[in-house]
């Protein structure tokens, strides 16, 4: 049995609440650019680009990045890995990087996105956004803009759908016993 930690509008709150932040993370001039981890980051990062859009008139630079090659479990963890693309059609060099990713859980995530920046430029900054903060770190990091911190057991599911069926998103959390 799962349970709803975020409904729809709550979700819609959170993200506004963010990209807010988001905004005044910015000192004037800087150019901010927003980078989806694929799979779970892209369609926050795209609805994040389109609410900052609409507080300031401008939309910040978007792209996607897929961290399959750069992951410490790629030969030992996955059975078949799927690899996306990468999508970064502007220049990193100085612009003020947030990285968006659904759910923060061991770090391992974060560790291998920073990796694929890396190697495509030097960033004014880098900053960590997620929708979902559920702890259980193995890294040494933690995310500059959480959407909400939950308490999980480390076998528990953290399910987002940024377009459940009302439009709005849904984030759910599905107990390890209950499966």
């Amino acid at each position: 049995m799962s349970r709803v930690i975020l409904d729809g509008q709550a979700t819609q709150r959170t993200l506004r609440r963010l990209a807010s932040q988001m905004v005044e993370s910015v000192e004037p001039g800087a150019r901010l650019a927003l980078v989806g981890v694929r799979r779970g980051g892209v369609p926050l990062a795209e609805r994040l680009a389109d609410l900052i859009e609409e507080m300031v008139g401008e939309r910040p630079d978007l792209g996607a990045i897929d961290i399959t090659l750069y992951r410490d479990d790629l030969y030992t963890g996955l059975e078949k890995p799927s690899f996306g693309a990468t999508e970064l059609p502007f220049l990193l060099d100085g612009a003020c990087i947030v990285l968006v990713d659904d759910v923060l859980f061991t770090g391992r995530t974060v560790l291998a996105a920073l990796g694929v920046l890396r190697d495509y430029g030097r960033p004014r900054w880098v900053k960590l956004a997620v929708l979902v903060d559920r702890g259980w770190r193995e890294l040494p990091l933690q995310a500059d803009f959480v959407g909400k911190t939950i308490e999980t057991a480390r076998g528990d599911k953290v399910l987002v759908e940024p377009d459940a069926s009302d439009g709005k998103g849904r984030v759910s959390v599905t107990r390890e016993s209950d499966r």
